[in-house]
């Protein structure tokens, strides 16, 4: 008969060996998410970064949100909203032109920024000041009266792997991009490329850094109109992703734009999304910024001549013009992020605006299906009978 101890020791030695074997089996089969829905599973030790979006900032290392400290009434929806989108946000407050010194506003002549415009440009500069002082490696920044979609996680994935494809290294050939005039369009290179569709997107070298790529410095993810790079422009790549059949996406009649021609509308089929470089943004209502982002910020619109609204410092920015450098700043259209418009007094649309003194006898948010903000009840009672605020239509229905 054999002693008890050996016989002990004997079954934890055989348990271990068949805890280790099925550990590494599993290691080995199951496959890993890879850097586009295009590209082939494989086994693989790295973790896709993809993961992160799931995480309380969206895949970026804080959100800031700015408004003034006064309107609680937005505070108080800004925390409702994160809270209901399990985000965890940080506000910074907005400032006053009056708080503004004038001899700290960088100018090169006596026409510089002046009023409203003169707080929002200091509120935004604040933000990223803060995100180099404390060296994160990228932030997303809203405004207080910024809305979203309660599948923002499904689109900012959709995002990510969309301005991979724009600008991470081809992964067959990692001196080489999928869009030929990335990073910088060269003498001979055409004035317009191929549409890159989301569908099949290829394989590129999965990034290291963030789920969006190593390769940015601004996503502009929120504003109010945007063109497609100009074929004539010598700088901004030309490249775009094309997502058709997102349902996300609203039909186009309801969408809109300062930016005419509307190429998006104009051109592309109902719930199609596009991801491509900056050209003539307008608006600053979400953007994110990388670490190295931030610090340019700094330099060329905290630092540079400050003549005109931090919306158009930002384009400038991106486009390397009136005396900035070009930089590598990706957006989104139809954007992510909107204006939520409150019920109630339309004077308090706005703190450096004037609305008027009417009433708004409805809420709305622009361009966003299934709003957060218009959806709290459904939520906050944990229901799926979402309301979609711009539900499609057939063309056989508007006919008169």
């Amino acid at each position: 008969m054999l002693p008890r101890v050996p016989l002990t020791r004997a079954v934890v030695a055989i348990a271990t060996v068949l805890v280790i074997s099925v550990f590494y089996f599993n290691s080995s089969v199951i496959p890993r998410v890879t850097s586009s829905p295009g590209a082939h599973t494989t086994a693989s030790s790295h973790r896709d970064l993809l993961d992160d979006i799931n995480n309380s900032t969206l895949g970026f290392q804080n959100i800031y949100v700015i408004g003034l400290p006064t309107r609680t009434d937005r505070r108080d929806g800004m925390r409702l909203q994160a809270a209901l989108s399990n985000m965890d946000i940080e506000f910074m407050d907005a400032v006053y032109p009056k708080d503004v010194l004038d001899k700290a506003v960088p100018a090169m002549s006596a026409d510089k920024l002046q009023g409203p415009p003169l707080g929002t440009w200091r509120a935004h500069i604040n933000v990223i000041h803060e995100i180099v002082r404390r060296n994160l490696t990228s932030a997303l920044i809203l405004e207080d009266d910024s809305d979203w979609d309660i599948r923002v996680r499904h689109q900012l994935r959709d995002f990510a792997l969309s301005a991979r494809a724009l600008t991470q290294p081809l992964l067959t050939s990692p001196n080489s991009y999928a869009d030929s005039t990335f990073p910088k369009p060269s003498d001979t290179s055409p004035a317009s490329v191929p549409d890159i569709p989301f569908d099949r997107l290829p394989a590129t070298v999965p990034p290291k850094a963030s789920p969006y790529g190593d390769n940015w410095d601004v996503l502009w993810v929120g504003h109010c109109g945007m063109h497609f790079p100009f074929e004539d422009n010598p700088v901004i790549p030309k490249g775009r992703v094309i997502h058709k059949d997102d349902e996300t996406v609203a039909q186009r009649r309801y969408l809109w734009t300062f930016n005419i021609p509307f190429t998006l509308k104009e051109k592309y089929p109902d719930h199609t999304r596009a991801v491509h470089h900056v050209q003539e943004g307008v608006c600053n209502l979400g953007y994110a910024v990388s670490q190295q982002g931030a610090r340019k910020l700094l330099h060329e619109i905290a630092l540079k001549d400050v003549n005109t609204a931090v919306d158009l410092l930002m384009r400038y920015f991106c486009e390397g013009t009136a005396g900035r450098k070009v930089h590598n700043c990706l957006t989104v259209q139809p954007a992510f992020f909107h204006h939520h418009r409150m019920a109630g007094p339309m004077s308090a649309t706005s703190d450096i605006g004037d609305y008027g003194d009417g009433f708004r006898d409805k809420a709305f948010t622009d361009m966003v299906r299934h709003s957060v903000r218009l959806n709290a009840d459904t939520l906050l009672e944990g229901g799926t009978n979402f309301t979609d605020q711009f539900p499609d239509v057939d063309e056989k229905d508007l006919r008169p």
